[in-house]
C-alpha cells in the first residue's frame, strides 16, 4: 500500500517529519476520509535533502512546474511563501491518481515544539509520527475551513473523553 511505503521511506531516509491533516485526524480516532497526505518537516538543508532523496525513491514529482530540487532552497521557498502564498509544496505519485503529498512549509506552530509533543502510531509494523491533538487543533484553527472546524469539534470530544 502506497501510504505505508511512504512512511517507511520517510523513516529509511531519516526525514524529520510529522503527519498533520486528515490522516492525522483519522489516526487520533476520528472517522475521516481523505486521499492526500499532509506532512510538515524540519526546514533545514540536511532534512530537505533527505526528503528529496525519499521523493526520488518513490518517483514523486512536484505538482508545480518546478524541479524537485527547488524543495532544498529554503530562501526560494520563503519567497514563494511570502509573495505567492505558497503554503505547501505538493508532490504527486505515479501510483495513485489524485493522491498528493502536501508538505506544509512554514507551519503556524513551532516544529520543534510539535515534535516534542508528537505521538507515534504503529500501523502494520510501520511507525508514523503524528502531531498531538492539541497541535492538530492549533494547525486546523489557523486554516479555519469548514472541514477543519468540524475536525476540531471531533478532536476536542476525543480529547475530553
Amino acid at each position: 500500500m502506497f501510504y505505508l511505503e511512504l512512511f517507511s521511506a520517510l523513516d529509511r531516509h531519516h526525514v524529520d517529519y510529522l503527519l498533520i491533516g486528515g490522516l492525522a485526524v483519522s489516526l487520533h480516532g476520528v472517522e475521516r476520509a481523505t486521499m492526500d497526505v499532509d506532512i510538515t518537516v524540519a526546514m533545514n538543508p540536511a532534512n530537505l535533502g533527505a526528503l528529496i532523496e525519499m521523493a526520488k525513491e518513490l518517483k514523486l514529482t512536484p505538482m508545480l512546474p518546478v524541479p524537485l530540487e527547488s524543495l532544498s532552497d529554503i530562501e526560494l521557498l520563503r519567497e514563494w511563501h511570502a509573495q505567492r502564498n505558497l503554503e505547501a509544496f505538493a508532490l504527486r505519485t505515479p501510483q495513485l491518481a489524485g493522491v498528493t503529498i502536501d508538505v506544509l512549509l512554514f507551519p503556524p506552530v513551532d516544529f520543534d515544539g510539535m515534535t516534542a509533543r508528537a505521538v507515534e502510531y504503529d500501523v502494520a509494523g510501520t511507525a508514523i509520527r503524528v502531531v498531538s491533538i492539541d497541535d492538530l487543533i492549533a494547525l486546523k484553527q489557523a486554516v479555519g475551513r469548514p472541514i477543519d472546524l468540524s475536525d476540531i469539534e471531533h478532536l476536542q470530544r476525543i480529547k475530553a473523553a
